[in-house]
């Protein structure tokens, strides 16, 4: 942030000036998990990325202020086209998106034309208008199983997840090499000194993680599952192998629990929070409340094509899809 918007944020009453402008534009405000405590607790809602714009969708707010990443406000745009969404920080972007580009993903898919293309929800609007399905961390499980067994499956953009899903159903997958740097950053060496401190605390994570992370989980879930677990378990110390915000929901829950997030490579350092969430900000939040940017816009024609994969996942999760076959009429997406 430039010194001429410091200095004019300077003796303002954020959290005052932010639920005014809540107000005065009819905007909803929604946080990730991932996000900084002082963003979740201004939030109306917390959670998961396809949950929260589920959720924008259903109120008769005129503004979404999606402070998460830019696929996820994507999608709130998508699911609400009425609606002024908002990313308090264009630049927050995703690993997993960045390493998924919609031409090279649009080449892939045509290289294996007899592939149903199973997309997890962390990549642009233009990779999911490739798509013949979107899933998330909760959902991909159910929607594998629903394939018939001799369907070829592609899945992208994280290879672990893709991996973790591979081994848990028994399904063989063509995997995209894309990752996560956030679940990437965890140490194996420093999480089993860490359980030889804590013996008798389990360990809950996201299956972006790797293989040799998972290896060692008792639990394996999306972070709204992680969650559920960290509140339900009697245990009483739980390590928490995803990004680390997600402890201020547990700790808010169970403050008479010990959560530790599970630790990178030199056991100290901050490696394994995004540093996408970050860039969204109490102050970035004003600003695009007070000025309505900067916004998020897909064209039309891109969130139509986009929103079919969504609505077939919603169907097959639901267990409403009769069609489970591979998308083949739509012509190619350029990054549009």
């Amino acid at each position: 942030m430039d010194a001429r918007r410091r200095e004019t944020l300077a003796g303002l009453d954020l959290r005052a000036e932010i639920e005014r402008l809540r107000k005065e534009r009819n905007a909803v405000i929604l946080a990730h998990y991932y996000q900084t405590p002082e963003l979740q607790d201004l939030a109306d809602f917390v959670g998961d990325s396809l949950e929260l714009s589920r959720k924008a969708a259903e109120t008769n707010a005129d503004v979404i202020a999606f402070c998460g990443v830019r696929f996820m406000a994507e999608v709130a745009k998508i699911l609400s086209p009425q609606k002024i969404v908002i990313l308090p920080d264009m630049d927050a972007g995703c690993s997993l998106e960045d390493s998924c580009p919609p031409d090279e993903f649009g080449a892939f898919r045509a290289a294996h034309p007899d592939h149903i293309s199973l997309t997890y929800i962390n990549c642009s609007a233009a990779v999911k208008a490739h798509s013949d399905i979107i899933v998330t961390s909760s959902s991909a499980e159910k929607i594998i199983n629903a394939l018939p067994k001799d369907q070829k499956i592609l899945f992208a953009p994280d290879k672990h997840l893709g991996a973790w899903l591979s081994k848990k159903t028994g399904r063989e997958m063509l995997l995209w090499d894309g990752t996560c740097i956030v679940h990437e950053a965890f140490s194996e060496t420093e999480l089993l000194k860490l359980k030889a401190l804590h013996p008798d605390a389990p360990v809950a994570a996201h299956p972006e993680c790797p293989a040799h992370i998972l290896d060692h989980a008792d639990m394996i879930g999306s972070t709204s599952a992680i969650l559920k677990f960290a509140l339900e378990s009697p245990s009483q110390t739980i390590i928490v192998a995803t990004e680390p915000h997600i402890i201020h929901q547990m700790e808010k829950a169970a403050p008479g629990k010990t959560f530790i997030g599970a630790p990178g490579a030199d056991g100290k350092c901050s490696c394994n929070m995004c540093p996408y969430m970050a860039l969204n900000t109490l102050e970035k939040l004003y600003l695009s409340l007070r000025d309505l940017e900067p916004r998020i816009e897909v064209p039309e024609a891109l969130r139509l094509r986009a929103l079919l994969p969504l609505n077939r996942m919603l169907a097959i999760a639901s267990g409403a899809a009769t069609d489970l076959t591979p998308a083949q009429t739509f012509p190619p997406v350029t990054g549009d």
